[in-house]
């Protein structure tokens, strides 16, 4: 039987990490502006999912489909906190009032892969299977 104890743990969504994902911001030092993002727990993953969910009607029947642009925006909102995309000042700069629409205008398609890329590997979606294997031995032991 394993020690609840070992399961006891903070929220996760207290974890950040800076990452730069272009050298074209910078701050007042000269330097590249990193991005803040942070991990989401589960519950709030599931708030996105059906956020971005579209239910349609075919032959009586009620379908949903996920609309992936739509959740890939809610993600990066959810977890970018800085910069604020919700900044007036930043939706009024890239001509927006939906802060969902300012990361794709601020940023290049490279630079907003990156950001994906490092929301995805902070949140444990893109774990390799060497990750997962170290893991499930760890466990093991």
């Amino acid at each position: 039987m394993s020690d609840i104890k070992a399961f006891l743990q903070p929220p996760v969504m207290d974890e950040t990490e800076k990452v730069i994902v272009s050298k074209r911001f910078k701050g007042a030092d000269g330097k590249a502006a990193p991005f803040v993002i942070r991990v989401i727990d589960q519950e709030t993953n599931d708030r996105l999912i059906k956020q971005a969910t579209k239910h349609t009607k075919a032959n009586g029947q009620v379908l949903q489909e996920l609309d992936n642009v739509k959740y890939g925006k809610l993600l990066i909102a959810a977890c970018v906190v800085e910069p604020n995309f919700k900044d007036s000042e930043l939706c009024a700069y890239y001509k927006t009032m939906d802060p969902l629409d300012v990361p794709g205008r601020m940023l290049s398609s490279g630079e907003y892969k990156r950001l994906v890329q490092a929301i995805n590997r902070l949140n444990g979606f893109t774990a390799s299977d060497e990750e997962y294997a170290e893991l499930e031995e760890e466990a093991k032991n």
